[in-house]
């Protein structure tokens, strides 16, 4: 039974999930990219084969460890996979994407998909039942929401996020709360209404750091899967490395 160690390194954590076989055995959150960390890492897990999705700016000497110690692929839009990406510059879309993309559709062939990432940024994909990425949007995430605040305003305090905030704010804390968080989930729930209204029978997928601190206050239906990205990477693999 073969190891798979998928690497996903967003802008605000890096993450690694190992597959036993085709199952999901661990996840895991990686303190930095070092070779050193990686060396380890990889004694541990003893992979077979990796592959890795990095929206950063990662360790130079990290491929080529993972190159010499297993089976690897570097995700890029030219990586084989059941996707379809006929928009006009298919480098642009971020390795996450793909790989929350790929994912989706391992779960729910032959459906219009919706893939929402909350991270740095709300990342919304839209996969028709052709498999087409035909596209979505990017607003500001969570966090960047509550930098702004206070780095553009002489005396907003910088807030940390907390699920339960209400709806009505009565301080500075739970008023920019109520902003930030609420905000985000009206936003989300109107997006989701929109391509209701425009496709039947659609799927919506969230996933990502943040999920949350939303789920309770969507009032649309979503399947909540952290291990979305994980699982897409795990299917690319198996289309790009024998």
């Amino acid at each position: 039974m073969e190891t798979t160690l998928c690497l996903d390194f967003g802008n605000t954590r890096l993450k690694c999930g190992v597959y036993k076989g085709s199952r999901l055995q661990e996840t895991m959150v990686l303190t930095d990219d070092h070779p050193e960390t990686i060396a380890a890492l990889l004694d541990l897990v003893k992979p077979d084969k990796s592959i890795l999705a990095s929206v950063v700016h990662h360790h130079p000497g990290l491929e080529a460890l993972l190159a010499e110690k297993t089976r690897f692929h570097l995700l890029t839009h030219q990586s084989k996979s059941p996707l379809l990406i006929p928009i006009t510059k298919p480098e642009t879309i971020g390795p996450d994407r793909l790989a929350s993309m790929v994912g989706a559709l391992a779960q729910f062939p032959g459906k219009h998909l919706l893939v929402i990432g909350l991270g740095s940024c709300i990342v919304f994909n839209f996969v028709d039942k052709y498999r087409e990425f035909l596209g979505g949007a990017i607003s500001p995430g969570m966090e960047m929401r509550f930098k702004s605040l206070h780095h553009f305003t002489a005396k907003l305090p910088l807030v940390k996020a907390d699920w339960n905030y209400p709806l009505i704010g009565d301080d500075t804390r739970t008023n920019i709360l109520s902003g930030v968080l609420m905000g985000m989930a009206k936003e989300i729930d109107g997006v989701i209404e929109a391509y209701n209204e425009k496709y039947a029978h659609l799927e919506v997928l969230m996933t990502g750091g943040d999920t949350l601190f939303f789920s309770t206050h969507l009032r649309q239906k979503v399947h909540l899967d952290q291990d979305l990205i994980f699982k897409g990477l795990f299917e690319i693999a198996q289309w790009n490395l024998m």
